[in-house]
């Protein structure tokens, strides 16, 4: 039986993953995740195992995978954690509407095209109020890209084409029972509230630095 650990193997052209369904997997793997999530639809998969379990512990017939996926003869695009990064995920998030057509839209609507696996930072609970804080225009790019730094987020695996999901292997399945998912919750609670005063503080600090959403997609045009 393979023993799910909280560490991220690769061996030769593969990575081990975790996976966090509500429901549970049926039938092969697809690309059919919802379409406004961080890079469009995907099979989306985490380095951490963590965060894979608070997006589930809502959810009581939830399920934590581990999967390998062959990276060979994918391509793939690895995404540092900067305006790229933010800007892609409001464009998946429909926060770039008000520009469409601009070029700065093309470019982002564009940007995954011929690619099978995107690598990425995730945007996660301690996140989430920072990007919506950022697309509202409360926050500069430089108080974002700030607390992205010092909210060392984990990254995801997000499989766009069949091709890809083709190449990914479960290894591990296994049910939270309903006290894990008790205590997950709590925690992730915790979590999230330290990560929203960290970036508040980093937020302040940097209120007066750098160009505000509205400015940079307005600028792009």
């Amino acid at each position: 039986m393979y023993s799910i650990s909280t560490e991220r193997f690769i061996f030769m052209d593969a990575v081990h993953l975790y996976h966090g369904s509500k429901s549970g997997l049926i039938g092969e793997i697809k690309p059919v995740s919802r379409e406004y999530c961080d890079f469009g639809k995907g099979f989306y998969m985490g380095t951490e195992k963590e965060q894979a379990l608070t997006l589930i512990c809502s959810f009581p017939e939830a399920r934590l995978y581990t999967v390998s996926v062959d990276l060979l003869g994918l391509q793939t695009l690895t995404l540092d954690a900067d305006i790229d990064w933010a800007l892609l995920i409001a464009y998946h998030r429909r926060k770039m509407e008000q520009v469409k057509g601009s070029t700065i839209y093309k470019k982002y609507s564009m940007m995954l095209n011929n690619y099978d696996i995107i690598i990425g930072y995730i945007a996660n609970d301690r996140m989430f109020t920072v990007l919506d804080r950022f697309f509202a225009g409360e926050i500069t790019d430089v108080a974002l890209i700030n607390s992205l730094a010092a909210l060392k987020l984990g990254k995801q695996y997000v499989a766009l084409t069949d091709t890809a999901c083709n190449k990914i292997s479960i290894l591990d399945e296994r049910k939270l029972t309903e006290n894990e998912r008790v205590i997950l919750r709590d925690d992730s609670e915790i979590q999230r509230q330290t990560g929203i005063r960290l970036a508040d503080e980093i937020c302040i600090k940097h209120r007066r630095d750098g160009l505000f959403f509205d400015e940079i997609i307005s600028g792009g045009c």
